[in-house]
């Protein structure tokens, strides 16, 4: 299967240079897998650069997560950590993401500085 770097992933969400866009579809069509890094990055991005409040941060994740083209490294764990950010969105959808990935290895717990991190079931605030 094929992968996409973040720059395509944000082009399919943004849709804002028709012709990218247009290609970045189809790319695509044939399948294509998108990493965690490359989800988180393109996250970052849509926050930072194109201003998506936490909402929209959401709805963007629940269409990777439903796209018909794309299959999401470990999808199951993306899935969960969208469940967290959606209960507490003050956290970011990475620091979520970080959480579930370390669960999912059997690796807790998270040792974290955060304050809000550190207040989720398998993290341990420093």
């Amino acid at each position: 299967m094929r992968a996409i770097d973040t720059n395509v992933l944000v082009r399919l969400i943004s849709r804002d240079d028709p012709k990218q866009t247009e290609a970045a579809e189809k790319f695509v069509t044939k399948g294509a897998w998108v990493s965690q890094l490359v989800l988180a990055e393109c996250l970052w991005v849509l926050e930072a650069v194109y201003e998506l409040d936490n909402r929209r941060i959401g709805g963007a994740v629940e269409m990777l997560l439903a796209h018909r083209d794309l299959t999401i490294q470990d999808a199951d764990v993306v899935a969960l950590a969208l469940v967290s950010f959606q209960r507490k969105p003050a956290l970011g959808f990475s620091d979520c993401l970080i959480m579930e990935i370390a669960r999912k290895a059997g690796h807790l717990p998270l040792g974290t500085f955060d304050r809000g991190l550190g207040k989720l079931e398998g993290a341990e605030r420093i």
